[in-house]
């Protein structure tokens, strides 16, 4: 039996490259293969995502309120080239930067975002909150217990808010002025608004109707402490008066009875054992009897 190979029993080229057809290249003209430590052998295709993309993820994580994959995003956000101006342009993208700043208590990060950017009046709210709570938690913080109203009212007047994010409009008592004043013409109306004008009022001011009816309960308590405090003033009034005209008449009183003691032996005895003791009261009778014998006679 003989063997053959191979190469004799198919054809070459199915085995073999067709060097004719092409040059034979050298072995130092080959691309070195990579190796394992290099990282663009495992590198993968790289994402871009333009403004609009960004913004819309992030007001997606927002309103879920997944703040910590929001966080994540923003860290490691694939940018497109060219796209960073209109990202850190955009407000939905720094609005959630903001929100990751403060829940991370990454406080001064979120004051050089709120200060530097202009949100428009949409965003104010929640970003005046922010602002707010975040000084709140620093001063307690630094004070090592909780805040009180005058507290809060001192760390406001320290840190007002910045004007990219107010409208300049003041507010008292949580409500703009421009909705007390509204609020105080209804109530000059009505002090006591049924469940549909306090709904209308809602509508109205931009305010819910739990707020309506808790400002008009309170405008209520304010107006009887301060009538009930009118009352009281008043009463102190009426009783000093009367105690001074008391005053005065004792002190005329004594006067005419001392002067007319001659013809009342009951209002002299009385108010001479006031002012008199012993001898003197003697004295004083018995000069009296003699003054009294003498105008009878």
């Amino acid at each position: 039996m003989v063997f053959r190979s191979p190469l004799e029993l198919y054809p070459s080229h199915l085995f073999l490259p067709n060097f004719v057809d092409r040059p034979l290249l050298l072995a130092a003209s080959l691309p070195r293969p990579r190796s394992p430590e290099d990282p663009a052998m495992f590198q993968l295709p790289t994402l871009s995502f333009t403004a609009e993309q960004v913004a819309s993820v992030c007001e997606t994580l927002e309103e879920t309120g997944d703040i910590e994959r929001l966080g994540r995003f923003l860290w490691s956000l694939p940018v497109a080239p060219g796209a960073c101006d209109a990202i850190n342009k955009h407000e939905a993208i720094q609005r959630a930067r903001a929100v990751v700043a403060y829940h991370t208590g990454s406080f001064r990060e979120l004051y050089h975002i709120l200060e530097n950017h202009k949100f428009t009046k949409e965003s104010h709210g929640k970003l005046q909150a922010m602002w707010l709570e975040a000084h709140y938690q620093e001063a307690e913080k630094l004070r090592g217990r909780p805040l009180g109203p005058v507290d809060k009212y001192r760390v406001r007047k320290k840190f007002p808010l910045p004007r990219t994010i107010w409208d300049g409009e003041q507010k008292t008592h949580c409500f703009k002025e421009r909705t007390r004043g509204l609020l105080r013409e209804w109530y000059l109306q009505d002090p006591y608004p049924n469940p549909s004008k306090k709904r209308e009022l809602a509508q109205a001011t931009g305010l819910t109707p739990t707020q309506v009816g808790n400002w008009f309960k309170n405008r209520r308590q304010r107006d009887r402490a301060a009538a009930a405090k009118n009352r009281s003033e008043k009463a102190l009034k009426i009783t000093l008066y009367h105690a001074h005209n008391y005053r005065r008449v004792i002190k005329h009183k004594d006067a005419f009875c001392y002067k007319f003691a001659l013809f009342s032996p009951r209002f002299l005895l009385i108010n001479l054992f006031k002012k008199f003791n012993g001898l003197e009261v003697l004295f004083n009778l018995t000069l009296i009897t003699m003054k009294r014998a003498f105008l009878i006679h």
